[in-house]
């Protein structure tokens, strides 16, 4: 034990920063919980998509979007969503998958639709990383 704290002691800096990367890690897990987002995988979302005609909303910027994107998606950019949210109201019946370049930005757009009234809303998890990862199609046509 003595060696433990010796260790310890001496390498304080590796576990102040084990500690950090311990919190960053569950204090993410926390606020995804507290926010109420649920996250899915991509077949989980393309199970929704083929089951329950999920709406795909692409929350990227315009460059990226162009670039390549699920097909079927709308997309208005993260920072407009607030302002466009009256187009989203039109299908609150059906589930709305969010998703990002990597699946963070979706969980804060997540949190946003449901304070105003969306409930039925999941997170791409991974985002648009983990849908082409998962062999999944994109659309490169230019809307």
């Amino acid at each position: 034990m003595s060696d433990f704290i010796e260790f310890s002691t001496q390498n304080w800096l590796l576990f102040l920063a084990l500690f950090a990367i311990a919190g960053m890690l569950i204090g993410g897990e926390i606020l995804r919980k507290m926010r109420g987002v649920n996250s899915l995988s991509a077949a989980e979302a393309l199970r929704l998509i083929n089951d329950q005609d999920a709406l795909i909303l692409d929350i990227r910027d315009s460059g990226e979007y162009k670039e390549s994107h699920i097909p079927q998606a709308r997309h208005i950019p993260f920072g407009a969503l607030r302002d466009r949210l009256s187009e989203l109201t039109k299908a609150k019946d059906k589930p709305i998958i969010v998703y990002c370049r990597n699946g963070a930005t979706s969980q804060a757009a997540c949190a946003q639709l449901k304070k105003n009234g969306i409930a039925n809303v999941h997170s791409l998890s991974g985002g648009l990383s983990a849908w082409l990862d998962a062999h999944l199609p994109v659309s490169r046509k230019k809307p």
